[in-house]
């Protein structure tokens, strides 16, 4: 039986110091299924990828299947408020005190230096999932079958998507329904 309190506590985490929108949850995440195993990075990805077509937040979408998943109906709720929290207690002291500090440099200087952090956070999730899911473990590279090593139609899925981002300003969910049709298409396996 799973700790209630414990689930408690690592959404509190989550919901806390996870600054730059819901994928910055993701490392948080990872991290919780690398200590708890409550579920598997494969189940995250999974996760993420309902999560972002489903109406709402993506973060907070992500632990309540997180939730879920770890602890049924009770974890979803637990899950799902605990990361929601510290973002509400947090917007009422900001709200109340916004009008005396808002053009304090220290104020200025924190929020200057909290962006790029959140995205380093989005950005070594980005390298942690090519990693997982277009390079392939293996012992030794073979420079001459790049196929050893490398998921090809999942890079040239990767590379495609990425121009087609660039050249058409389009929802990122048109670009999430492009890779999952693709992916069903060439039956591509990221297991």
């Amino acid at each position: 039986m799973i700790n209630y309190l414990l689930l408690m506590y690592e959404f509190i985490k989550v919901g806390l110091f996870s600054v730059g929108g819901g994928y910055a949850t993701l490392p948080f995440l990872y991290h919780i299924a690398e200590v708890y195993n409550w579920y598997s990075a494969k189940e995250l990805v999974d996760m993420l990828a309902v999560s972002s077509i489903t109406p709402g937040p993506v973060g907070i979408n992500v632990a309540t299947f997180a939730g879920f998943k770890t602890g049924g109906l009770l974890g979803a709720l637990i899950a799902t408020a605990s990361v929601m929290l510290p973002s509400y207690l947090l917007v009422i002291v900001i709200y109340k005190l916004l009008n005396r500090f808002n053009e304090n440099f220290y104020v200025q200087a924190v929020l200057y230096a909290i962006k790029p952090a959140g995205c380093a956070l989005i950005a070594a999730v980005a390298v942690r999932l090519f990693r997982d899911y277009i390079l392939r473990n293996v012992d030794v590279f073979n420079i001459y079958d790049i196929t050893a090593f490398v998921d090809i139609k999942a890079l040239l899925l990767l590379v495609g998507l990425f121009i087609m981002s660039i050249k058409i300003k389009k929802d990122p969910l048109v670009y999430l329904g492009v890779a999952a049709l693709f992916g069903i298409i060439l039956h591509l396996n990221f297991s």
